[in-house]
């Protein structure tokens, strides 16, 4: 089957289809006249990523998974590390959005929102009064 059959059934835009042909993550056939032909295997290959990167694993992480997903005598404590690994990522990222959600929402409330220029949103942003010089 051709990208866009492909595309259609994985959900994935076919430039991305291509990026994950160019780094290796799926290796379709190509026919005389240089297209890509995709296989039934290549296509579950490309929704597993499609799954695994909408749940926030990186390219590597996939490649990973992958790697462990054709490994039928994987131990399945891998798989399990791995996500346990990404779990710790996925709270280290909410921590810094907390962060910065606080940030803002103390900018905010310090920020008069009149008709006034002086505003400490655009002065902490412009790092004015922190040292920051340009």
């Amino acid at each position: 089957m051709n990208v866009n059959k492909v595309a259609s059934l994985t959900g994935l835009p076919a430039k991305t289809i291509r990026y994950y042909e160019d780094i290796g993550l799926v290796s379709p056939q190509r026919s005389d006249n240089g297209y890509r032909v995709f296989a039934e295997r290549d296509v579950r290959r490309l929704q597993f990523v499609g799954r695994a990167r909408s749940l926030g694993f990186s390219l590597d992480d996939c490649r990973l998974l992958l790697g462990l997903w054709d490994d039928r005598e994987r131990a399945s404590s891998e798989v399990r590390a791995l996500a346990r690994q990404h779990i710790v990522e996925i709270d280290r990222k909410l921590a810094e959005l907390r962060d910065m959600r606080r940030t803002l929402s103390e900018l905010v409330q310090s920020c008069h929102g009149d008709d006034r220029p002086d505003c400490p949103i655009i002065e902490t942003l412009s790092g004015a009064g922190t040292g920051a010089e340009e």
